[in-house]
């Protein structure tokens, strides 16, 4: 999804064929879900997590190239940023090793690269929003190396004509202007993708849409931006301001963000590519030599490249995904509503739950998507930013209830026969949901902690704000390689 693209400048021309192209691509990729060509017959999932670095007292370290360099490992890149690095950890079959494998790859990794990092004076941080950031750290300067993003910019303040706004009222209110795109950096997620086939695609999309909101408010894990405490997932607002490319009479006229919930329940996976067709120019317009037609044609499989590099500048929270792997295509769902860490613990416990309960969901006789409004569903999700894990969300057959209750009571003992199902025997189920359980009964996540910690140290230790956050971010560090879930971090 960040493929890389060369510095460019792009002409009326580049547009009109990059749009032939992309219609082009469309048709062929309708031609190849006729056909069934894709791999879905041992299924597997994949994780991406964004990370930021800071230095030794937990300042922002515009340090990527660097950190990267000393890394040297392929399954790390750039991101936005300057103080953002992304691993995309190698894909694998659900199962394969159990939960406690896949926890030990992940640890194994992020514990070598902190290694590296730390030798030259850079840490990583797993969170939602670096609390010590500041609107200084996200001007100009600190956009990455790539010249992928730096088109991206060019191409969203050309679309604008104006600088970004930045508005979010919460427990306090922010106000603020952007002249680049760099404070989208400040967003830090964790991504899960679900390889699924071509005719279960809309059932594990339109399932991981009804459950978004419920993701948000139990991951919940970032409620500063800018020294202000805000909304308790705050990347949510962010991510959709910073990448809007609509001035606003634009928006007035009804135009889509493109940062996108969507506007209701799919029947297929064509249908978000081809909204994507329709609704949103292209940003980054560059054409492959590739015939898609003429490959298919002569048995080839086509990258379709145009029409995946556009569907990258789209930023739906459940995204679709087509790639070609060894030869042989495949489709996921990328889950993109979650923050990053606060730990690999809670990750994990994170991924079990989205995974077993999309697959319970997508095995009911009456998909909660056909008792449920997509209206409702995008509600509950920008309720449970606002609120994170004291947010009442909509159910259907319950009403609106606390999402601690909606948990406990309906979704977690459904998460728990959809890992069943999948061949998750209970001592690898019940340690991943117990996490989540005690977040519920304790009403505690990497938000509350934060918040917490920050108005114990800065109302009771009567420490300056800015000093208060960075000593939150400090300790937060501390208990993140702890390992231990964040419900269990005291504030003392």
């Amino acid at each position: 999804m960040g493929r890389d693209v060369p510095a460019l400048e792009f002409t009326r021309d580049d547009r009109r064929r990059f749009r032939n192209k992309m219609h082009t691509c469309l048709d062929v990729f309708a031609q190849m879900l006729r056909e069934s060509r894709f791999d879905f017959e041992r299924p597997q999932v994949g994780l991406e997590i964004e990370l930021n670095l800071v230095d030794e007292t937990g300042e922002p370290a515009m340090r990527s190239s660097d950190v990267l360099e000393a890394i040297a490992d392929p399954a790390w890149s750039t991101e936005l940023g300057r103080f953002n690095l992304e691993i995309n950890i190698p894909p694998r079959q659900l199962m394969a090793g159990g939960p406690g494998s896949w926890e030990q790859e992940i640890r194994d990794a992020l514990n070598h690269a902190e290694e590296r990092a730390a030798a030259i004076g850079a840490h990583l941080v797993m969170i939602g929003i670096l609390p010590t950031l500041e609107l200084k750290d996200v001007g100009p300067a600190s956009l990455s190396e790539n010249p992928r993003y730096h088109l991206l910019n060019e191409q969203v303040f050309a679309a604008r004509g104006e600088d970004l706004l930045i508005s979010v009222d919460g427990v306090e209110r922010l106000r603020t202007y952007a002249e680049t795109i760099t404070p989208e950096a400040a967003c830090t997620s964790t991504q899960f993708h679900l390889q699924v086939s071509p005719d279960e695609f809309a059932d594990y999309w339109n399932a991981a849409q009804a459950i978004a909101g419920v993701q948000v408010a139990l991951a919940a894990n970032s409620p500063f931006l800018f020294a202000k405490e805000l909304w308790r997932e705050t990347r949510i607002p962010l991510f959709e301001q910073t990448t809007d490319t609509r001035p606003e009479e634009i928006k007035v006229q009804g135009v889509r963000p493109r940062v996108w919930f969507g506007e209701r329940w799919i029947t297929s996976v064509f249908d978000l590519f081809e909204e994507n067709v329709q609704y949103f120019p292209a940003l980054l317009p560059v054409c492959e030599d590739e015939d898609p037609q003429q490959t298919l044609d002569h048995g080839g499989i086509p990258e379709l490249a145009e029409l995946t590099l556009h569907n990258g500048t789209v930023y739906r929270w459940n995204r679709p995904v087509y790639a070609v792997v060894d030869g042989v295509p495949h489709l996921r769902v990328e889950n993109r509503v979650l923050p990053a860490g606060p730990t690999v613990a809670d990750v994990l416990s994170n991924g079990a739950f989205y995974y077993g309960l999309i697959r319970a969901l997508v095995d009911e006789d009456r998909p909660v998507w056909s008792r449920m409004s997509f209206s409702a569903a995008e509600d509950n999700l920008n309720a449970a930013a606002r609120y994170g894990i004291d947010a009442q969300l909509y159910w259907p057959g319950m009403g609106e209830v606390p999402a601690t209750e909606l948990v406990l009571r309906r979704l977690l003992p459904l998460a728990d026969r959809g890992l069943e199902r999948v061949g998750m025997d209970a001592a690898w189920r019940e340690p991943l949901l117990g996490i989540i359980e005690q977040r519920c009964v304790s009403g505690r996540n990497g938000a509350v902690w934060q918040s917490e910690m920050f108005h114990h140290i800065h109302d009771i230790g009567h420490v300056n704000r800015h000093q208060a956050l960075r000593r939150m971010t400090q300790q937060y560090l501390d208990y993140m390689h702890m390992n231990a879930p964040a419900h269990t971090w005291p504030v003392d």
